[in-house]
């Protein structure tokens, strides 16, 4: 890989949706956005992207969407695992075949998986593309613990597994695998709260949902530590601290789009069920959040 790729910050994308259906213009003009604000790249349907809500063929015109609107400017990760070995290896296939730059695979879901089975499964998924392949590790959602000895057997079978997504608040983990598998693994940074100090230990990257909010700073913060400059790397950690916060809220991305509809990134703050929109208390609670941070919540009306 070249040393660049799959370092700094990738905002995983919304899911944007209109009157019951994805608004594929929106998801457009998001990608636009993350590249005028210096993004080193995108994730698409990753879990702020709501991807148990949409269909496959969703899933997958989302990407080639996106992959449309990136035109090679910036790199484009599909978030292609699902609950059944079948369709994350559909997924990724699909993946490649439109254009992805990589793919970042969940833990099997609500099986709750021995570790053996884990090594196995990202194996079977692995053999079957020829893209790099990143791990998404997200306790919290998939019930599921991964131990660095089970992302060294996978990485033993399966070499273009070249990272993970790490979404736990476990540093000694991080530290673990950064040990085990030296600065070229890719570790990404997966809960906002973490991001400086996981990047401070030698993380890659963040794939924070914050980052559809201030796509900027969160690019910022990444290239502080990258540069060395860790007195400004903690100055932009502070300053995000209270927006890092409010993504959990509630369940993201539920914070995360009314921010955005407040300014004017989406047209409608809309989910699918079982996730609903913000409710007017926490609306108030986000606007007096974007208002300390600097934002101005004039641009789109609530709800």
């Amino acid at each position: 890989m070249d040393a660049s790729f799959l370092r700094g910050s990738y905002p995983p994308l919304v899911t944007p949706f209109r009157d019951g259906a994805v608004d594929y213009d929106t998801v457009t003009a998001l990608v636009e956005h993350q590249i005028d604000n210096g993004s080193q790249g995108v994730v698409v349907c990753g879990t702020t992207g709501e991807p148990t809500s949409l269909t496959r063929a969703e899933r997958e015109a989302v990407l080639a969407t996106a992959v449309r609107g990136a035109r090679g400017r910036l790199p484009v990760v599909a978030a292609t695992g699902s609950q059944a070995l079948d369709e994350t290896i559909a997924l990724t296939a699909a993946a490649e075949r439109d254009g992805a730059d990589a793919v970042l695979i969940v833990t099997p879901y609500f099986s709750r998986p021995p570790q053996r089975g884990l090594v196995e499964y990202f194996i079977a998924v692995a053999v079957r593309t020829r893209l790099p392949v990143l791990i998404y590790h997200i306790p919290g959602r998939a019930a599921v613990q991964l131990e660095a000895a089970t992302v060294g057997r996978i990485i033993d079978a399966a070499p273009h597994v070249v990272g993970i997504k790490h979404a736990a608040n476990d540093l000694s983990l991080a530290s673990e695998l950064l040990a085990r598998f030296g600065p070229e693994f890719r570790l990404f940074v997966g809960l906002e709260e973490l991001s400086f100090p996981m990047l401070a230990l030698g993380a890659t990257g963040v794939m924070n949902a914050v980052g559809n909010v201030a796509p900027r700073q969160v690019a910022a913060l990444c290239a502080a530590v990258a540069g060395g400059d860790l007195a400004a790397a903690r100055q932009l950690h502070f300053a995000l601290l209270e927006l890092n916060q409010a993504v959990f809220f509630d369940t993201n991305p539920i914070p995360i789009k009314y921010m955005m509809k407040r300014l004017g990134l989406l047209p409608a703050n809309e989910h699918r069920l079982p996730m609903v929109p913000a409710t007017a208390e926490l609306e108030r609670r986000l606007d007096a959040v974007l208002e300390r941070a600097g934002f101005d919540v004039t641009v789109g009306a609530r709800r």
